[in-house]
């Protein structure tokens, strides 16, 4: 396995993380979600993420019982927090100081541990003033419960203005958590920018867009049984929008180019991601064993420059590059 960097933080972290948002507690049993984790581990993989949200507070209890007699000192474990969890009540979401220092203890005995390595603001909150937000994220770090902290899905001026109150706060901002695929580029022309300057890595989900890259969806044909597109628990309307038939016109032409370098579709499709330089992970999710085994060995696979351009090619009429997409929710209404 790959050691890379967070960023140009002093936390090394795998290539290839795990992380089981829309598997443990939702789409999988516990007894595979156990067995995915197990295999991670024997894979090398060290660094582990989830969130509150994740089946409703189930992902993360799932991931404790799994790293459960595992050295905590040997693994990075990550979680977030903003999206509500429990009935959904008007302090049950966001980034208010409230929720926040709520939710990180109960993130912390669902993982059953005194501290997460990363802490992450899960969207941005347009309801909470930023400097509120920080402050709490400086409590948390100051009191041992996180070791640093990172965003998911914030766009690039939202991201320079946290950092910039995490410098005055002296904690660690160190990292975004962004969806990142050869199909879906939009942080390429800002947010990556700003974080090679800020010194922030990304640790990127949906590398392989939620299974489209790995060729198994068809024109013309049914989606393969226990796939993500026949998951009606919510997968099926995430990966919706990779389901058009021009898409996956497109990901069939890198069939022949994965063969060429001697990968599987899902193998290069990771390659393709860690390839670029302010990617510090790539997570990866699992709904059986061997689909770890798989993935894990993109780490370390350098494509070569005509490779890339091929690949360029092949999908550059649906590559989606507009930094706009990444949004964070609007004012949420309560009543």
């Amino acid at each position: 396995m790959e050691i890379r960097n967070l960023g140009k933080s002093g936390l090394k972290v795998s290539a290839i993380s795990y992380g089981n948002w829309l598997t443990h507690g939702s789409q999988v049993e516990e007894d595979a979600a156990l067995a995915c984790v197990r295999q991670a581990l024997d894979e090398g993989i060290t660094t582990f993420d989830t969130a509150d949200v994740y089946a409703n507070t189930a992902a993360e209890t799932v991931l404790g019982k799994a790293l459960a007699g595992e050295r905590r000192e040997g693994l990075e474990i990550f979680t977030k927090v903003y999206w509500p969890t429990g009935p959904g009540a008007h302090n049950d979401h966001g980034l208010s100081r409230k929720h926040i220092m709520e939710s990180i203890d109960a993130s912390l005995r669902r993982l059953q541990t005194d501290h997460v390595d990363l802490y992450q603001a899960h969207r941005y909150d347009h309801e909470t003033p930023l400097e509120e937000t920080m402050e709490a994220f400086a409590d948390v770090v100051h009191a041992g419960k996180a070791h640093y902290i990172g965003v998911s899905e914030w766009r690039a001026e939202e991201i320079r203005a946290a950092h910039a109150l995490a410098r005055e706060l002296r904690i660690p901002l160190v990292s975004n958590q962004p969806q990142y695929n050869l199909l879906w580029r939009v942080i390429e022309s800002e947010v990556v920018p700003t974080c090679e300057e800020l010194g922030m890595g990304q640790v990127v989900w949906s590398p392989i867009a939620q299974g489209v890259l790995t060729g198994k969806y068809r024109v013309g044909q049914d989606h393969p049984a226990g796939s993500r597109a026949t998951d009606e628990k919510g997968g099926d309307k995430m990966i919706s929008r990779w389901l058009q038939d021009d898409v996956l016109q497109r990901v069939e032409k890198l069939e022949p180019l994965a063969e060429q370098a001697g990968l599987s579709m899902a193998q290069l499709a990771v390659a393709w991601v860690l390839q670029n330089p302010n990617v510090s992970s790539a997570i990866i999710g699992a709904s059986r064993p061997e689909q770890v085994s798989d993935n894990v060995k993109a780490a370390g696979v350098r494509l070569d420059d005509d490779l890339m351009a091929a690949i360029d090619e092949a999908v550059a009429p649906v590559v989606e590059r507009d930094p706009a997409k990444t949004v964070s929710p609007a004012r949420r209404e309560f009543g």
